[in-house]
């Protein structure tokens, strides 16, 4: 059998220090615990590897040539070792965060800032919808995705880090924007809305309580992309559009948009994180960035 890693470089000690107590003192054993060890390895490999000199110890000839094999095998490790190194001090040190629209916008502004306070980190932020931010935390792009909306999360460890609430906004002159009446799932069927692109929380939340309304949207009159497009889109006459209330509060607390009341849906949802490993996050800043969005 061929013996460990740990095992070959004692070995090599031995070889270069002359003795077995030195030998395990640099390997941070003691000299029981090293005399055990290559034991073990000479019973492995069905060789005597180490003898007794006149001042210490020695290798055999098998023992000389087992080191001389194994030496670019101990050089190529201490590389992987040292590299293994570099990434984790690399990943204490910086974060990339995928996250969706609303989320990106509205609440991680804050988040990294308290981030920053109590670690020094170097953040890259990206904002997609939940498809994309799924994506690429499957594939390593990012060590911590936020989304919002039903989505897929197979595969994913995943925690809720909060609860957002749409809201229908229309422009105060828009013949729903004067309704007395809350608005029903049938009379949404009516006209094309100002919507998010296929692939967002929001979109899928609406679409979702349509369906279990027994109802579904009309194609829209216009898709887009941002939130802060869908809101100008709808102050300057477009359709009405379903957005997170976060995003609206500002326009509606100046009266530049109106909130149309409806019936008989469900428009919460939660904003969730995710990341690949179990379900411990990883020590460092994607913990750290966790435990802050959890406390809101």
């Amino acid at each position: 059998m061929l013996p460990d890693l740990a095992a070959l470089r004692l070995l090599a000690d031995i070889g270069r220090l002359g003795s077995i107590g030195a030998a395990g003192r640099t390997a941070g054993i003691s000299q029981q615990s090293a005399s055990e060890r290559l034991r073990a390895m000479e019973t492995e490999t069905g060789l005597v590897l180490v003898q007794r000199a006149q001042r210490g110890s020695e290798l055999t000839d098998a023992g000389r040539l087992l080191v001389e094999w194994s030496s670019d095998l101990l050089a190529r490790a201490d590389e992987i070792e040292n590299a293994l190194a570099t990434l984790r001090h690399a990943r204490s040190h910086e974060l990339r965060v995928h996250a969706s629209m609303t989320t990106a916008e509205y609440l991680l502004p804050s988040w990294l800032v308290r981030l920053r306070q109590v670690r020094q980190v170097s953040v890259s932020l990206r904002a997609a919808n939940s498809e994309e931010v799924v994506a690429a935390v499957r594939r390593g792009d990012a060590d911590l995705g936020f989304v919002e909306g039903p989505v897929d999360l197979t595969g994913l460890s995943t925690a809720v880090v909060g609860i957002d609430e749409l809201v229908l906004v229309a422009a105060p002159d828009d013949a729903w924007a004067r309704r007395r009446a809350r608005l029903t799932p049938g009379e949404l069927t009516s006209r094309p809305l100002t919507c998010r692109e296929h692939g967002s929380g929001t979109r899928a939340v609406v679409e979702e309580a349509m369906r279990d309304a027994g109802e579904r949207l009309a194609p829209p009159e216009v898709e887009l992309a941002t939130n802060a497009a869908i809101l100008a889109a709808v102050r300057v006459g477009g359709s009405p559009a379903f957005v997170s209330g976060r995003a609206a509060a500002a326009d509606l607390s100046r009266g530049v948009l109106v909130a149309v009341r409806t019936a008989g849906l469900d428009l919460t949802r939660e904003f969730r994180a995710g990341w690949v490993g179990r379900a411990r996050p990883p020590a460092g800043p994607v913990r750290d960035l966790l435990a802050i969005a959890r406390a809101g």
